[in-house]
């Protein structure tokens, strides 16, 4: 299996599966002298552990990192930086009789077809497990951004129907509910409506937003490396991601050039933007203006009610899946996001260092 890395110079290979004994990553191309420690990591990762809410899968993982390589003396090397997490509460047993069968909506008959040959348990490399290496390499990167003064925040925008307020958006409240909502009515509405889902043996989906303020303009390639085109193939290499709009979007479809396109102005010494329509990208390279982004997570596939599939004998049979699973998978996706976000960034920030003589000679006249 290849495809397990992303980035060019700030490159990411998460390893591991869902039952494993661990899953992890190791980071490449940071610079050295960054500060960093196993509590930096650890913020995010319970930001994304299980078990915190009823609306959560109740595996209890404590999804405490270990930083194996790459930091010395509280700061990084330079070198690659190897990070696990152990798996402690795997539950094998309950994955053991969808050996036979494929779940729906799920890898399961994709990677048999692929392979020949698939890791049931949990649901191997395609499990949500692995996007605990993808945090790890995500807080590295939110870091690195934080000293330049970049700042990410992704949050839950809906739940299935049910959508935050734009005009009542408090970004302090996605702290206080256990849905991530900057919109506290709205999340009281949620959770009412993910009762009924669990109640019904089923599950929902929603959107979450993320917003990067702090960017310089230029950032992204005009081409193949577009930041807009790299940050919809890391959103859409999330497992539950089934769309990805930058800015407007969708609706940029259903407007007229003269609504679409945001006109320029001067603002002390600087061009500034008196909309923006583009969300912080235009021609695949960042503005100076905030790049948002929203990605549509689809409902939990493992729900408890009977399900109708085919086993490996090609043989229709009908199902009722076991095990441990979020009714809701976007409250958990949402530092997910923030992370892949984080990832693609920085990865274009160190790309662009490249791109002018000028700054090239002015760096190397420092030394």
């Amino acid at each position: 299996m290849f495809g397990s890395s992303i980035g060019n110079i700030f490159k990411i290979t998460t390893w591991g599966e869902s039952h494993g004994k661990a899953v992890g990553v190791v980071v490449d191309g940071c610079p050295a002298g960054l500060p960093l420690s196993e509590e930096d990591i650890q913020i995010f990762l319970n930001r994304r552990k299980p078990g915190q809410s009823p609306y959560a899968t109740p595996r209890n993982e404590a999804d405490e990192v270990e930083i194996l390589s790459g930091v010395f003396e509280g700061k990084t090397t330079g070198t690659p930086i190897s990070m696990l997490v152990w798996n402690k509460s795997a539950r094998s047993s309950d994955y053991s009789e969808i050996a036979g069968y494929y779940r729906p909506g799920h890898a399961d008959f994709t990677f048999d077809q692929k392979y020949g040959f698939r890791d049931y348990r949990g649901g191997g490399r395609s499990s949500a497990r692995e996007t605990i290496a993808r945090v790890a390499a995500g807080a590295v990167a939110s870091k690195f951004l934080t000293s330049l003064g970049i700042k990410l925040q992704a949050y839950t925008r809906s739940i299935g129907p049910i959508t935050i307020n734009e005009a009542a958006k408090d970004l302090s409240e996605i702290y206080q509910n256990p849905l991530n909502m900057p919109d506290a009515e709205a999340a009281a509405k949620a959770e009412a409506l993910l009762k009924e889902m669990m109640a019904a043996k089923d599950s929902i989906g929603g959107t979450i937003d993320c917003e990067i303020t702090g960017l310089p303009a230029g950032l992204g390639e005009p081409v193949f490396e577009k930041l807009d085109a790299n940050l919809a193939k890391a959103m859409m290499s999330i497992g539950a991601v089934k769309g990805v709009e930058i800015g407007d979007g969708f609706l940029a479809s259903l407007a007229y050039g003269s609504q679409n396109n945001d006109a320029f102005y001067m603002e002390e010494g600087h061009v500034s933007k008196r909309t923006n329509h583009s969300g912080g990208i235009l021609g695949g390279m960042s503005d100076g203006s905030s790049v948002r982004l929203r990605v549509a997570i689809k409902p939990t596939p493992s729900i408890f009610q009977s399900q109708q599939t085919v086993n490996n004998r090609g043989e229709d049979i009908e199902i009722q899946i076991k095990g441990r699973h979020d009714p809701v998978i976007v409250p958990r996706a949402v530092v997910v996001v923030e992370c892949m976000a984080a990832i693609t960034v920085m990865d274009a920030l160190l790309a662009n260092m490249t791109s002018r003589m000028d700054r090239i000679l002015k760096f190397y006249e420092t030394l």
